[in-house]
């Protein structure tokens, strides 16, 4: 298949490409590059034709002769979103939902979009969610999801046919890491500091899925029958895989040794959420997350001792999405809309 795939220089985008080009698919890529700085490796796989553009400003002629559409280009995360609200919804939501608009009028039929678990928002005590609870959106990240996911479905038809994954928090190694997701960021502050020191009492569930497993469920949508996947919205992890935080960061502590945790306050922030992933069985009944935590953790261990990581190095301003965003605001490199200045531009 000849396939665009939107933000190829990210934590995700960087570990999907290679598991596409080694099925002898033809990429294109597009990324607005904000990232781009931020390598913890070199893994030598081929890179591939990328755009260098803002998904607000590609046209029709960019998605022409493409047989599918993988987005997963937007502002990532709550905090990035919380930054500045109104630019979250004009890139993350009209953004996403006009290039959705485009590859139906480009003839493209496939259309995979990447939602969030972070739709359900707070759920009360152990209560699971699936598909059909209710979202709960409880920031501008999440709420842009939920709209999202609304506008993108409602384009289905005989021609185009999308599908929304709700993925749950990744965690894993990827040359363009992220250290601001939870089991990297403790898996972080367990090799930098020797201490994990929670914000929280821990108690908060998140469900969690490996960036490479999430790869490989976007290769089976993009491999599924079309009635597999037309039209829906489907949770991606696995019913054994919700942990609460507190739990991640003793198997944290457990596997670095000499580390301890110390635990903070109830947290204002009532985010929870646990999330049964049956659908995906139905649907896409030849996937299988291939992750579990401990093994995740191991991945990290055995990366940083490869490494040497120091401090500085999980610290850099480019592995945290918040950080970076505020650095190329601060240093005028991006304007308040969030496009690139021209070289030399007050």
């Amino acid at each position: 298949m000849k396939i665009l795939v939107t933000g190829t220089d990210g934590y995700l985008g960087s570990l999907l490409v290679p598991m596409l080009l080694e099925q002898a698919h033809e990429i294109t890529g597009v990324d607005v590059g904000f990232y781009r700085s931020g390598w913890l490796y070199e893994s030598g796989a081929d890179h591939v034709r990328t755009i260098t553009r803002d998904i607000r400003t590609l046209e029709a002629r960019d998605l022409a002769g493409h047989d599918a559409v993988v987005h997963m280009a937007e502002l990532s995360n709550d905090p990035a979103g919380d930054l500045a609200p109104g630019i979250t919804r004009e890139i993350n939501h009209l953004g996403s939902v006009r290039l959705a608009e485009l590859a139906k009028r480009a003839g493209i039929r496939r259309f995979i979009y990447m939602s969030s678990c972070s739709v359900y928002g707070a759920v009360d005590g152990d209560r699971e969610v699936d598909e059909t609870t209710p979202p709960n959106p409880q920031t501008a990240y999440a709420l842009c999801k939920t709209l999202c996911e609304r506008d993108i479905i409602a384009l289905a038809g005989p021609k185009f046919s999308p599908v929304c994954f709700r993925n749950a928090t990744a965690f894993g190694a990827s040359p363009r890491q992220r250290f601001d997701l939870v089991v990297n960021n403790l898996c972080g502050l367990a090799w930098t500091s020797g201490c994990i020191r929670m914000s929280s009492d821990g108690s908060p569930w998140r469900p969690l899925v490996h960036g490479s497993d999430i790869g490989r469920a976007i290769m089976c949508a993009l491999d599924a029958p079309t009635d597999a996947i037309h039209g829906e919205i489907i949770n991606i992890g696995s019913n054994n895989l919700n942990h609460r935080v507190g739990e991640i960061a003793d198997a944290v502590a457990r596997r670095f040794d000499g580390c301890g945790v110390e635990y903070g306050e109830a947290s204002d922030d009532n985010r929870s959420y646990r999330v049964i992933f049956d659908k995906l069985a139905k649907h896409l009944p030849s996937f299988r997350c291939e992750w579990s935590l401990g093994e995740g953790i191991r991945q990290f261990h055995e990366l940083f001792s490869k490494l040497d990581l120091k401090r500085e190095d999980f610290e850099n301003r480019a592995f945290t999405r918040l950080r970076q965003l505020k650095f190329l605001i601060r240093t005028g490199q991006i304007d308040r809309s969030f496009y690139w200045r021209a070289a030399g531009e007050a």
